[in-house]
């Protein structure tokens, strides 16, 4: 392909951050131009400290109505005890408070699909990443459409969990 007279492709491995950041200002621009006043990107964590040691902890952000779970991890000594739960219904409260009406997690399968299960997340996307493993793709819905004052629809009001 001819690029047009003084552009270039650079494949880099180890990108600056700022050239990073880059792309995310521009595509929000552009985002906020086609979709005014969307809810912008906002980190979220959740952590449990034994001290000032992070033992376990959620990471993620919330975007235009959805909760996306970046990072879950509970250490090995607590994990099976509901730390990974309580973690979780910490965040989809943030994000409910934030006006999400749903969440978003991808996990392996040596990972944590059966527990995102039992948590309400149905598997809506699966690839098979290696002959051993597959990655899957989750999300529940956290609110429920409700009916407008004057009767229209996509008002999201929380609800119970599918």
């Amino acid at each position: 392909m001819d690029l047009p007279s003084g552009l270039r492709v650079d494949v880099e491995d180890e990108p600056a951050h700022a050239d990073v950041e880059a792309l995310s200002w521009d595509l929000e621009a552009f985002n906020e131009r086609r979709w005014p006043a969307h809810q912008p990107w906002t980190p979220l964590a959740v952590f449990a400290r034994e001290g000032e040691k992070i033992v376990a902890g959620l990471a993620g952000e919330t975007y235009a109505g959805w909760l996306f779970i970046r990072y879950l991890w509970v250490s090995e000594g607590l994990r099976g005890q509901g730390m990974g739960s309580r973690l979780m219904a910490a965040a989809e409260t943030r994000a409910l408070d934030r006006g999400a009406h749903s969440a978003f997690v991808d996990t392996f399968s040596f990972q944590a699909p059966v527990f995102y299960r039992k948590l309400g997340y149905e598997t809506f996307g699966e690839l098979d990443w290696s002959p051993d493993f597959k990655r899957y793709f989750l999300r529940k819905r956290l609110a429920e459409p409700r009916t407008g004052p004057e009767g229209s629809k996509g008002v999201m009001a929380p609800g119970p969990p599918r």
